[in-house]
């Protein structure tokens, strides 16, 4: 039941927050104060509309095809409709390449942003990544950190729905739920905004997915919004939000949090003790 990496051919890496795909470009793009994380220019939201009518015409359709996505505790958005319209931050594990695709499938008509990776925003699909919400993570510049923070905390307090990978990284097919880095956390404590998980879990192939030669087909599961229990005291609160958390997206995903069959074999130092 464990993972083995020699059966894989996916070179899972040995920290389990390490990236593995390579970005075959890099357009140089600095992530500095003066770079519009959020771009609220006239022309890129007409671009925005332009890829969202596509999103909606040709690629929701096509994930029943490509990934065979069955979407699970919809109805809970439309519960919490006027609390998520305040704002919002949601989690999930991050196993494909397409599951971001499959998540603002899910949510829609809710918007979202996500942050990314700033490789993959210099690579070879930086524009889309940007024009479906990307918001490149500045990597050693302090000035644009500083404003990269400033637009994610008034994006949230202006309403907007935002979409963070706890765990760092893509591992595509990888079913154990990872350790959590703490942004996610820190934009709901900053914000105080509640945190929706999501969980991607796995399903056998059918006819169309062995044709594929897929090793399973997705079902992404939305679970109730989860909030910061503010009776704690103040330095307990982030990790026992971030435990909370993971054990419920182990629980989305089908996975008994302490069960070690389902434990990364990876190294996973960074964890905190869950």
């Amino acid at each position: 039941m464990s993972y083995d990496p020699k059966q894989t051919k996916y070179p899972y890496p040995e920290d389990t927050s390490e990236h593995y795909l390579k970005i075959k470009k890099d357009n140089k793009l600095v992530f500095d104060k003066d770079y519009p994380y959020v771009d609220n220019s006239k022309s890129f939201k007409f671009k925005q509309k332009i890829a969202r009518f596509l999103l909606n015409l040709i690629v929701f359709p096509s994930t029943g095809f490509k990934v065979g996505l069955k979407i699970e505790g919809k109805k809970i958005l439309k519960e919490n409709k006027e609390l998520i319209k305040k704002g919002v931050v949601s989690i999930s594990n991050h196993i494909h390449m397409w599951d971001y695709i499959c998540i603002m499938k899910a949510i829609k008509p809710f918007k979202p942003y996500t942050l990314v990776w700033a490789p993959n925003i210099r690579g070879e699909n930086g524009k889309l990544a940007r024009i479906v919400g990307g918001i490149p993570i500045p990597d050693n510049n302090l000035s644009g950190t500083a404003s990269f923070m400033k637009s994610v905390n008034k994006l949230l307090n202006d309403g907007n729905w935002l979409h963070i990978y706890s765990e760092g990284s893509m591992w595509e097919y990888y079913k154990p739920i990872r350790p959590f880095k703490t942004g996610a956390f820190s934009f709901a404590i900053i914000n105080d905004k509640p945190i929706i998980p999501m969980a991607f879990s796995y399903r056998k192939c059918g006819i169309l997915g062995k044709i594929l030669k897929q090793p399973a087909r997705l079902t992404l599961r939305i679970g109730e919004p989860i909030f910061l229990n503010k009776s704690l005291p103040k330095k307990e609160q982030k990790n026992d939000l971030i435990i909370r958390c993971h054990n419920k997206i182990c629980e989305l995903a089908d996975i008994n949090p302490k069960d070690n069959i389902y434990e990364p074999i990876y190294n996973d130092s960074k964890r905190i003790d869950y």
